[in-house]
């Protein structure tokens, strides 16, 4: 929103979680969207994602470095066409620590380097339930990037996917990290609110970019 009354400012969610508004800014977040419209395409493209329980989630996903399906991660699309995944560039990762030095602290920045994004778009209609970020092996700060529609993302605690928990509103361009004592916390999207995407950013629906350090060994 332009000239806001009260701009907003950056918070501290729980101990080691934080969003940081704006940070974005609308040149590098045309950049970002064109990068995941490409990253979208097939091969090993962007893909619904089934449960083992036979359900599938509401945001589509791709991925980039390596292919994560429920619960766990491969070098191929195992549950799509089978390509080989996306190589995660370098940009990205250099993005990642941009963004934890940012939020965090340079002292916070992980020695081991970003090597995972997960790429999940939401139409007015998705939503994400609540789940930890739990199939890597590092416990580096999770980066996510948010372009297109607001929503309520809802930041839970480390024990249960029930109360406490806090609403946040994320919109385009915003950042939220969340390491130390609050990586393993529950988190969701019960919410997306369509139509909010800012004008001119030829996007319907929202694009959430996460990068990981996923703590696999190399090739």
């Amino acid at each position: 929103m332009d000239a806001e009354l009260f701009p907003r400012a950056r918070e501290e969610i729980a101990p080691g979680a934080v969003h940081v508004p704006d940070w974005l800014d609308a040149r590098e977040q045309r950049a970002l969207l064109d990068a995941c419209r490409e990253w979208a395409g097939p091969p090993a493209g962007l893909r619904t994602v089934r449960t083992p329980g036979g359900g599938t989630m509401t945001a589509r996903q791709v991925c980039l470095g390596r292919h994560w399906y429920p619960y766990g991660y491969a070098r191929t699309a195992v549950d799509g066409d089978g390509a080989p995944v996306k190589p995660f560039p370098s940009w990205l990762g250099a993005l990642a620590r941009r963004a934890v030095t940012d939020a965090l602290g340079e002292a916070s920045v992980p020695a081991a380097a970003y090597d995972v994004a997960l790429v999940n778009f939401y139409d007015g209609d998705a939503r994400m339930g609540m789940h930890r970020d739990s199939d890597e092996k590092a416990d580096a700060p999770v980066v996510s990037l948010s372009l297109g529609d607001t929503c309520v993302f809802r930041f839970g605690n480390t024990r249960t996917r029930t109360r406490p928990w806090t609403d946040v509103e994320l919109r385009s361009g915003d950042l939220f990290v969340f390491g130390g004592p609050s990586r393993w916390a529950y988190h969701g999207v019960p919410r997306v609110l369509a139509g909010t995407s800012p004008a001119g950013s030829g996007l319907a629906g929202r694009l959430n970019i996460t990068l990981r350090v996923s703590g696999l060994p190399g090739r």
